[in-house]
């Protein structure tokens, strides 16, 4: 047999002629299969691969960034889904692959499991966290209300608080709370009353339903615009046992819409009732207050010092009287002491004074700089000196000078 060169073909074309027949088959281009999840990478491009098995075969998938960009929850090893897409080749390896272009959980409802990874990814970044849920106003003046305006969520919310605390005024944002754009809806409610400086308070919420009506409070855009909500929000899903995302992240969860009113403002009946008993314990407490006074008064009406008021004031004249009497003794005393002292001064003055030994006929000599002479040799021949005696100066010129 003999082979020309046009026979032969490479690799790649081999691969690529197989390729061309898996999309030319109907079949193979749109199916969905049913499988668990091994294997499972989550790219750092986005792009997601796995493989999918059963008890008896393999294969394996991918799934590209720009479907796996739809999904509402991140698939993981041991999860059995079913995924709809088409087997092609991949030419490098001359392996054919299903490429995914739709998961679903298989066996697990596909809404509860984005809830819990929704509600697990929210939770680690903090968004539940009690330190960051901010107190709602005791007497909230304005309150934003953020449901569907004809549903009996709003019915009940407004007939609550009307009958409750009628002061309140209220602003209504209609919103879709189910289907296609209720989420989006929702969180541009949040996004716009956060823009009116005059609003206390957020309710938000809707009338109870399945888990697929009450999805969009499940939804992230819907959580994290409550997170970042500067005004305080009530979650008001119409729900007794259940808890949607929205619940985790608001400031305070109500059961349903009405419970949402209740706790939003006080009871006018209530207030009133607590002012007249504030007011009734004003009252008393005035009247044991004037009581007291008027007690205390009397009391001093029958003192001596408003019976006779001049009473006193002779007291503390001779109060004064005898603390002068007091007050010249010490003086009298001191001075006396004072005078004995001086007197002892003065005599051990007069004993220690230079000039009373010359009345025992000393003289006490100065030399021309007024300075006294007290030795020989502070004095020079011819020098001038000035000798001091008990009753005057005598003034003389050296004529000799010896030593003894």
């Amino acid at each position: 047999m003999m082979l020309s060169t046009s026979d032969i073909i490479s690799v790649r074309e081999l691969n690529i002629y197989i390729k061309n027949k898996f999309a030319g088959d109907d079949f193979l281009s749109n199916l969905w299969i049913r499988g668990e999840i091994s294997n499972f990478i989550n790219h750092s491009s986005g792009h997601l691969y796995f493989t999918l098995k059963d008890e008896a075969s393999k294969i394996k998938g991918v799934m590209f960034l720009s479907n796996a960009r739809s999904l509402n929850f991140m698939p993981q090893n041991g999860l059995k889904v079913i995924a709809r897409g088409y087997v092609s080749v991949f030419e490098r390896d001359g392996q054919y692959q299903f490429y995914a272009q739709e998961i679903l959980p298989d066996g697990i409802g596909q809404l509860y499991l984005a809830y819990e990874q929704l509600k697990k990814n929210l939770e680690i970044e903090g968004l539940f966290s009690p330190e960051r849920k901010k107190p709602l106003p005791q007497y909230p003046q304005k309150i934003g209300v953020i449901t569907s305006p004809t549903g009996a969520a709003i019915r009940d919310i407004i007939t609550t608080i009307e009958r409750r605390y009628p002061l309140v005024k209220l602003v209504v944002v209609p919103v879709l709370v189910q289907g296609t754009g209720a989420a989006q809806s929702i969180a541009n409610a949040i996004k716009l009353i956060n823009r009116e400086a005059d609003i206390d308070l957020i309710i938000t919420g809707r009338g109870g339903g399945s888990i697929e009506e009450l999805w969009a409070f499940n939804e992230e855009v819907v959580a994290r615009a409550i997170a970042d909500s500067r005004i305080p929000i009530i979650s008001a899903v119409g729900h007794e046992t259940d808890y949607t995302i929205a619940d985790f992240v608001a400031d305070v969860r109500a059961a349903t819409p009405t419970a949402a009113a209740e706790i939003a403002v006080p009871n006018s009946n209530e207030l009133s009732n607590n002012i007249r008993n504030f007011e009734q314990r004003l009252r008393l407490y005035f009247i044991k207050y004037i009581e007291n006074a008027k007690m205390l008064m009397g009391r001093l009406l029958e003192s001596v010092a408003f019976k006779r008021p001049e009473q006193r004031i002779i007291e503390e004249q001779q109060r004064i009287d005898a603390l002068l009497k007091r007050l010249g003794r010490e003086i009298e005393v001191m001075n006396k002491s004072d005078r004995q002292r001086l007197l002892l001064l003065e005599k051990q003055l007069v004993a220690l004074s230079p000039y009373n030994v010359l009345n025992r006929g000393y003289a006490i000599v100065y030399n021309a700089d007024h300075e006294i002479v007290s030795s020989v040799k502070q004095v020079k021949l011819a020098a001038e000196l000035e000798v001091r005696l008990r009753d005057g100066r005598i003034t003389s010129v050296t004529k000799s000078v010896k030593e003894d």
